[in-house]
Parts: C-alpha cells; structure tokens; sequence
C-alpha cells in the first residue's frame, strides 16, 4: 500500500506569523466580549459570554507547545507536531529551547556600582575622620595636658630621691633655677617649678650658694627647700667640669664668706701655688668638683686646695710632673669641644691627627672653643667670621697652627684619660650638630664634614638662645 506523503513541517517563520495571528486574535475577540458585557448589564456578569450572530464560535487563545501537547488527545497530530518540534523532535526545521526564548526580552544584569559606590564612600569618611582625629590630636593633648597641670614627681616618687647639691650662683632668676633644678633631676619638668614660683607671694629671693636637695622632688617641696636656710650649704662650692677660672672664682664667692676681690688679688700671685713654669694664670689647674670649706678658710686656701685636688688626679692618671703642663692643655681643649662620654676619646684623635703633617699639612687645629676662650666668652663654643680671622687672639688656632698656648677651661678626670689614651681612628673634622644632647658628627673628609655642618646650622637656626 503506498505510503501517505508527509506534509513539509512549518519554518521558524511560519510558526512565528501563525502564533502572532492567533494572538491578534485572542486581541480582537476580548474586546467583542467586553463590549457585549458592557451591553447586556451588570446582572450578567457571572455569565458564559454569548455567541456572535452568525452562529461562530468564540476564539480561543493559541496553546503553548507544552499546554497544547497536555490537552491533546491521543492520536492529536497537531499536538505531536508542536511537541516535536518545539520540545526537541528530530527532523528537519527543528527549532530548540534557545530559539524559542530568543524573542523574550533581555534579563536584567546585576548592577555592583551601588556597591563600589559605598564602599569609596566608607574609606573616603575614614579617612576623613583619621584626618581630624590627628589634627586635633595636639590641641587635644594640650587641653589634657592644662587639666592636668604639669609634670610633677609623686610623693610615691619622691620617697626614692636620692641626696644631690645643687649651685645656685648669684643673679639666677626664676627661670634659670628651674632649668638647674630639672638639669639636676630635682624636678620632673620646668612648669611644674616655674608655675608654682609664679603663683608665690611675695615672690621669693633666692640666696647664692650650695644646697641639699633630693632628686624627684615634689616642685612645691623643693621651692620651699631652696627657701629654707637649713637646706643652704655654708662654706660649699661646686664646680663643674669646664668651668673656667674666672667663673670658679665667682662661685667661690657665691658659696663662702669669702669676697670676690680677695679671691681675684689671690688668684694673681700664680707663682705661689706650685704651677708649671709654663702658666701664668690658674687656668686648667683648678679641678671640678664640691668642696666645703671652713668659715675661716681664706681666698688663697680656698684655691691652693683646688690646685692640690688637680695635681691628685694628675699623679692618679699616671702623669709625670714633667707632663702636667701638656696634658692639663689639652685635656682643657678636649673638656670645651667634647659632648657625650665616648667623643672624649675621638675629639683627642682629632686634634692629634691635625697635628700630624702627614695628614693634616697646615697644622691647624680650628678649634672654636679656643677662639671664643681668646675672646672672653667662656660660656659659648661659637665665633664669628671676624673672630676667627683675628690672628691677635692667641688662642685663634685657625690662625695659629700647633697646640693652643694654654689651658682654656678646668678639666676633670674624663677629658685628662681621654688626652692620655685617644681612640684609634682617621677623623680629621667634628661637630656637635645638637648642642642640647651633645651629639657630634665626625668626619674625615671636607665633604662629609660640610653636610654635618649643615645640620648643626639648621639646629642652631631653630635654637638662636646658643647663638
């Protein structure tokens, strides 16, 4: 029996017009429905819409794929062929799921600008906040620092103090006691002195001379010790390393009954305190240390047991008496230059490294401190263009090369070992780059020395009291 031709299935196209007809359709016949319903009244709107004249019958909507291959009964060639077709059928013209969904309209993607969004929001309000919070850092520990009030020790700190003297010299003002005191570590802080000197009435008068403190001291006890005439030391004097003689002689003064002319008459007649045939004044001879001395002691006794003292330290470090003169000089030299404990002993290299041809041809030593000594200024290290071109200074060792003519300050036990025993090294130049601390750069070419010379500069800049 010949087989029945099979009918060529739709195209794509074919399917798309027919399902675009069915649902004008489905369009049109809804609004034949709504306009009869609106004729026949509200009382019929739970009723079966009624047919058209003419006896057709309503359209119904297209069937999906799936809903048409559901309803249909068995045998339903429409319903095999949409399902075959459409569902995944072979043949030819077959169309897959993706085709059917290449029509719907495109699925929103997810947006994460709203996210990116805060968070530059929350870093930039950090950082914001971290800004603030460091700018008002300073004002807010000064507001908390004025609160509190300044630093001061505790009676719990102040029960450790352990017995210190302390050198009031005539003409201190307020301001120059605090910083001894603080120096000293008497006090924990300079306003905390200061202040509460500030707030005494009648303002206080301190009297020159030696005085028994403790260190950690509470800044109000430690006013009233130095207003307390139990705590001044009679006949005590202190003298510092460096110290040059002109200023010993002072304090003596200040810490005795002995007047400042006797001390200076005495101090004239160099030839009877034993000195170096070389000497012409007590300079470097007058060692730094506390003394007490009896109410009848006079001006030369005072100075013949500092020379003594001296001449001890001397003969302890293993000089010969031959040497005394020497090594006083430049253990007074290396006193004046050196700062921290350890540049003792390179100053000392430094100096002698200059005084070696072989490394230094002029010989000159370029001490400012010999410059300013020759000058009068015994309390400052620092010249000036024209001091140090003077060559009529005869301590100007940037004019005059070799060792200087003479002590410049009254050395201690430090600068005398450091004279004896320098340190190895080819240092040619040094300079204290931060007069507070004491820290200095050495150097041993120009180049290196320029740059330190730069930092002691900008330092000096910033501190113009050291000028």
């Amino acid at each position: 029996m010949p087989s029945t031709p099979e009918e060529p299935l739709p195209s794509r196209r074919q399917l798309r017009a027919q399902q675009a007809a069915a649902e004008q359709s489905a369009a049109e016949q809804g609004a034949t429905e709504r306009t009869g319903a609106g004729q026949s009244g509200a009382g019929q709107s739970g009723a079966e819409p009624a047919a058209a004249s003419g006896g057709t019958a309503s359209v119904q909507p297209p069937l999906l794929p799936r809903q048409a291959a559901e309803s249909a009964e068995p045998g339903d060639d429409a319903a095999a062929f949409l399902t075959a077709s459409n569902v995944g059928g072979s043949g030819r013209g077959r169309t897959n799921r993706r085709s059917l969904l290449a029509d719907e309209p495109p699925r929103e993607k997810r947006s994460y600008k709203g996210a990116w969004g805060c968070l530059i929001v929350f870093v930039v309000l950090a950082a914001l906040v971290a800004g603030v919070a460091l700018f008002l850092q300073g004002p807010i520990s000064q507001i908390i620092a004025a609160t509190q009030g300044p630093a001061d020790f505790t009676a719990e700190e102040a029960a450790t103090g352990e017995d210190v003297i302390v050198m009031i010299h005539d003409g201190n003002g307020g301001s120059e006691i605090a910083a001894t005191l603080v120096e000293e570590g008497v006090v924990k802080s300079f306003d905390a002195f200061y202040s509460i000197l500030l707030q005494t009435a009648p303002e206080p008068v301190f009297q020159p001379g030696a005085y028994q403190l403790k260190t950690k001291m509470v800044a109000s006890t430690a006013l009233d010790a130095l207003l307390d005439e139990d705590t001044r030391l009679n006949q005590t004097v202190i003298v510092p390393e460096g110290t040059a003689a002109v200023d010993v002689l002072a304090s003596i003064s200040e810490g005795t009954d002995i007047p400042l002319a006797d001390l200076q008459a005495a101090a004239a007649n160099v030839a009877q305190f034993g000195l170096p045939a070389e000497a012409t004044t007590l300079e470097g001879f007058l060692f730094p240390a506390t003394y007490t001395f009896s109410p009848e002691a006079t001006a030369a006794v005072a100075l013949q047991t500092m020379v003594n003292r001296q001449y001890e330290a001397l003969d302890a470090a293993g000089v010969a008496v031959a040497d005394r003169w020497s090594t006083i000089v430049f253990a007074s030299l290396i006193q004046r230059e050196a700062g921290l404990r350890d540049d003792y002993y390179k100053v000392s290299r430094v100096f002698l490294n200059r005084l070696d041809p072989a490394q230094w041809d002029s010989g000159l030593l370029q001490s400012d401190a010999s410059v300013a000594y020759g000058t009068g200024k015994t309390h400052l290290v620092t010249t000036t263009d024209a001091e140090r071109a003077d060559a009529g200074n005869p301590y100007n060792t940037y004019a005059h090369p070799g060792m200087v003519v003479g002590p410049i300050s009254n050395p201690g036990d430090l600068a005398i070992d450091a004279a004896l025993h320098p340190v190895d090294g080819s240092w040619l130049f040094f300079v204290t780059i931060n007069l507070d601390s004491g820290e200095t750069a050495f150097s041993t070419t120009v180049k290196e020395h320029d740059a330190a010379v730069i930092v002691w500069q900008n330092w000096m800049r910033e501190h113009p009291e050291y000028g």
